[in-house]
């Protein structure tokens, strides 16, 4: 992690590193390129403290849909703040905003608001287990959904512990991770229907539920099949499960979640990120009867949820204000630039004569720095050449104005037209052409 000499960029690194752990207050910003301090942001620009602007194509990972300091969210959010932030008293924004959004999805009977993705997962989790009375998980290799130790199990496994392909090993992230989480959790194999319903036969009395992200961004930003998807959701259903759909990054891809694309309908959906409208947020929404656990009942309170700042009204107000201005419309024309995105990408991919591809759905994007799509997080698992090269190529482009996100994704904004996605491919096209010489002779430095 380096800083830009000089700069007073490189000063608050300086002064970060003597009293934050590695400097940062989260592991997406340690990457191999400078590290850079915002200054402030508008629509899908921001600038940096050294006045340096780019376009944003990170969107703070997905979790801004309307782009930065977008105004309608602003004049909301600075009347509530004068009437107060947070209190030991339910507030109606938080009920005006459980109505709209579960007026999105069918699945949404009831919803119970958090802080974060992480949260909402954890929720699931927690909810399936008291609903069920099982303790197992199951989940797909490679994906990612929050910093929870039994979400996080295989996130990040590799070559020399995953095990074999139709039957992947429960590998944990962090060290000192319990035993007993890898043993309470059972990887799938991604989109393979008929080896993932192997592996779940072995525990088929055990599990509580099956989590599928439906276009999982660590596994390579593939969408999942819809044969997969339903294979899931009856195999639950003959097995006495849950499905549980992680849609903290994806509900932006239609307007009810991707799970309607799919004509799936899931037991349980965790939210997030752009839901909050640029404040944490997290929710967990799903039917009468799964969610009933959180409520005093016939049966007691099977589970038992706080959080001081969960459903606060300054969260529910910007959540409110970003989702009822992303309608229907808005969703089809940012699908509809992510089209344009990903075949645009694709040209310059094509001009640059380099191993390189683009995969994605809706409004989001991933650029891969290999010939072929993969399938799967094995066929996505970068090679040293690949990681160093990726990193080089994120380089280049900030250089060129553009960020994205250290993984090489993309997450579109409202504010965004074809001007910013044809900047985005020539700046594409020009970096990986900079970087061609790590892929074809490793060791060489890109100009």
């Amino acid at each position: 992690m380096t800083a830009i000499k000089g700069s007073t960029g490189a000063m608050l690194i300086e002064r970060a590193r003597k009293v934050l752990p590695g400097g940062v207050s989260r592991n997406t910003l340690l990457s191999d390129g400078p590290v850079r301090y915002v200054h402030h942001g508008k629509g899908c620009n921001v600038i940096d403290v050294d006045g340096v602007e780019y376009i944003d194509f990170a969107n703070n990972v997905a979790a801004h849909i309307h782009g930065h300091a977008f105004e309608p969210i602003v004049s909301a959010v600075a009347a509530q703040l004068q009437r107060g932030t947070a209190f030991t008293m339910a507030t109606e924004a938080e009920v005006r905003f459980a109505e709209h959004l579960c007026a999105r999805a069918p699945a949404f009977d009831k919803i119970r608001f958090v802080n974060s993705g992480t949260e909402a997962v954890m929720a699931g989790m927690k909810a399936a287990r008291a609903f069920t009375g099982r303790p197992k998980i199951a989940k797909v290799e490679g994906s990612y959904h929050g910093a929870y130790d039994f979400a996080e199990v295989s996130q990040g496994s590799s070559p020399k512990n995953w095990g074999e392909a139709n039957h992947p090993q429960a590998v944990p992230l962090a060290n000192g991770t319990p035993s007993a989480i890898a043993e309470n959790m059972v990887v799938l194999p991604f989109n393979d229907a008929d080896a993932a319903i192997a592996v779940l036969d072995e525990h088929r009395s055990e599990i509580a539920a099956i989590v599928v992200d439906p276009v999982p961004h660590r596994i390579g930003m593939i969408p999942v099949s819809s044969a997969f998807a339903k294979t899931m959701r009856d195999w639950a259903d003959s097995n006495g499960a849950l499905l549980m759909f992680d849609e903290v990054i994806t509900f932006r891809n239609s307007y009810g979640g991707v799970q309607g694309e799919l004509g799936v309908i899931p037991d349980l959906t965790a939210m997030g990120k752009m839901i909050g409208g640029g404040f944490p947020v997290g929710a967990l929404a799903g039917s009468n009867e799964v969610m009933g656990v959180f409520a005093q009942g016939d049966k007691g309170l099977r589970l038992p949820l706080a959080g001081t700042f969960s459903a606060n009204p300054v969260t529910m107000t910007a959540g409110y204000v970003a989702m009822s201005q992303f309608d229907r419309e808005s969703v089809g024309r940012l699908n509809a630039l992510g089209d344009y995105a990903r075949s645009s990408i694709a040209e310059a991919i094509r001009a640059a004569d380099v191993p390189a591809c683009v995969c994605g759905a809706g409004s989001l994007l991933r650029i891969h720095l290999k010939e072929k799509a993969p399938c799967n997080y094995r066929e996505a698992y970068p090679s040293p050449i690949e990681k160093q090269a990726l990193g080089a190529f994120i380089a280049a482009l900030y250089h060129r104005g553009i960020m994205l996100i250290h993984t090489g994704s993309a997450a579109l904004s409202t504010p965004m037209g074809h001007d910013e996605i044809d900047r985005l491919s020539d700046a594409v096209h020009a970096s990986l052409v900079s970087i061609r010489p790590l892929l074809d002779k490793p060791g060489s430095a890109p100009s």
